[in-house]
């Protein structure tokens, strides 16, 4: 079932599908940013199971690294700044699933907690 929106489209009548994918997609990162803020309590105990040789290997096909050296500069480590907006494995967790959402990426649950596990071990070492 398609859905369409009203919106300033250029015909005056309905804006494009993608407009409403988009709209869905920015929704979709809030509550994912609004649902890591309420994982702030889990602990370490969420990577346990975790694939880092997986999580390592989908951080360099989707291409994390380069992704956040054009947003933040340099080699891209700026955007890693443990204690401050990132403070549990939880936030972590939810913040790497902001970016899958805002990107679509598509990753599965325990993809995103493969690349938040690799996360931890090489740039948070949360305790």
């Amino acid at each position: 079932m398609r859905y369409l929106i009203p919106g300033p489209a250029r015909t005056g009548t309905f804006s494009k599908e993608s407009s409403m994918v988009s709209t869905v997609r920015r929704i979709c990162a809030s509550i994912a940013c609004l649902a890591g803020a309420g994982a702030g309590a889990q602990g370490l105990d969420i990577f346990k199971d975790a694939d880092l040789a997986m999580g390592q290997r989908l951080m360099t096909e989707h291409k994390c690294q380069q992704c956040h050296a054009t947003k933040f500069g340099g080699d891209g480590s700026a955007v890693f700044r443990p204690g401050e907006r990132i403070t549990t494995p939880g936030l972590l967790r939810g913040m790497v699933e902001q970016c899958n959402t805002e990107l679509g990426l598509g990753l599965f649950p325990e993809e995103v907690t493969a690349i938040a596990a690799v996360l931890q071990r090489d740039h948070y070492r949360f305790k």
